[in-house]
């Protein structure tokens, strides 16, 4: 077994022995063995622990150990256990977070995220430096340069991977099905999101559209496409739609349903808001169906929530990736940051994303081609939750 795997092994071991200890002990005893009063009875009991774990970890490690370097990978350790987005930045990494140039800074061509602590592709930018290299959605990235991506928050890993136009990045990357990660140096480059994806098929019946992303302006393309095509089924592919806005998600989905909740956004500190359908901007009630699968992620992802609780039109291909939170950096006294999770995207029947992604309703899996080296290649030789959208489409009465 691949040093790689065996890491996702103990990784996954660790959550679930994680996860029944502080259900069975946590919560339904407290730590002391009696049932905790409240939130606050629990915290102090926690920082009790804590301390005294780490007071035998000073005097009782077979070395006397760098607590500082302990203390920094305890609390790594406890904000990623909340989930992939919640980190902790030392004050040197939230430096180099805070003082990031907000454009001109060159990418690889990956939207990443994490999954059993390591960095993972959500989704690839045609026509980038990781396309040309066939990266694809699903695989692993064990390190940046020398460094283990599973040592890493979510922010420093992208932050890594960016960089000034023409610079390099080493990636060992893991591809499903492989036992040992390939080396893979990707240069950095200022690469445009591709157009909108437009066309007509079946005879000009069925509008297509892939809008790769959901801003403002692309969402806006999407609006002046379906008013001038008035009664024309559509099929709206979100596959590996990966970036955009959250509020342009909802907008898109209300294209297309006129009344109702669209999204809901809640947290524990955060107030609940509601997302309902303004009926002035709705465009259209024809024949509906919406691609997604494993890159379609965030604000794509509550577009097809919202069509598919509407019942408003079939989702087809495989579940989505899972995102739909709000994060609030918190400054520590020492320079330190965190980035917490405060707030999460429901659909309208109350489905966290984040934690339940979207599940198609027709659910297909994407047939893939072999190369000759027999590695899976990013194209299909046919478009199969494509031609069953289409036929789906061609059975529905315009």
């Amino acid at each position: 077994m691949s040093r790689f795997f065996q890491r996702i092994v103990f990784v996954a071991s660790f959550a679930l022995c994680l996860a029944l200890v502080s259900g069975i002990v946590l919560g339904e005893f407290g730590l002391l063995g009696v049932r905790a009063s409240g939130p606050q009875d629990g915290a102090y009991r926690q920082n009790n622990v804590y301390r005294e774990v780490l007071e035998k970890i000073q005097t009782d490690y077979v070395v006397e150990p760098k607590m500082n370097e302990v203390t920094t990978g305890a609390l790594r350790g406890l904000l990623e256990s909340l989930d992939a987005d919640s980190c902790y930045l030392s004050p040197s990494e939230y430096k180099i977070y805070k003082d990031r140039p907000a454009t001109g800074v060159a990418q690889v061509g990956l939207t990443v995220s994490k999954r059993y602590g390591y960095a993972v592709i959500v989704s690839v930018l045609p026509g980038s430096a990781a396309a040309k290299q066939h990266l694809s959605d699903g695989d692993v990235l064990e390190a940046i340069g020398d460094q283990s991506s599973h040592e890493l928050s979510l922010a420093v890993i992208r932050l890594m991977l960016e960089g000034k136009p023409g610079s390099t990045v080493t990636l060992s990357v893991v591809r499903p099905g492989a036992n040992e990660p390939e080396k893979i140096t990707l240069t950095r480059s200022l690469d445009a999101v591709p157009a909108l994806d437009e066309r007509e098929l079946e005879g000009a019946t069925i509008l297509y559209l892939k809008p790769g992303a959901l801003t403002r302006a692309r969402v806006d393309e999407i609006a002046a496409r379906l008013k001038a095509a008035p009664g024309r089924k559509v099929l709206l592919d979100l596959r590996d739609s990966a970036s955009g806005d959250a509020a342009q998600g909802v907008r898109l989905a209300n294209f297309f349903i006129q009344q109702g909740t669209l999204a809901v956004l809640e947290g524990q500190k955060f107030a609940r808001q509601s997302f309902n359908a303004d009926p002035a901007q709705y465009i259209t009630g024809a024949p509906l169906v919406v691609l997604i699968n494993r890159g379609t992620y965030g604000p794509a992802e509550l577009t097809a929530a919202a069509i598919e609780d509407a019942k408003r039109g079939s989702v087809v291909g495989e579940r989505s990736f899972g995102l739909g939170s709000v994060q609030k950096t918190i400054e520590l006294p020492d320079g330190a940051a965190l980035l917490l999770t405060v707030a999460k995207y429901q659909s309208p029947s109350g489905k966290k994303l984040q934690d339940e992604a979207v599940t198609p309703t027709v659910p297909i899996q994407a047939a893939e081609d072999e190369d000759e080296d027999g590695k899976a290649a990013p194209q299909p030789k046919s478009d199969v939750p494509l031609l069953k959208a289409i036929d789906l489409l061609k059975a529905k009465n315009g």
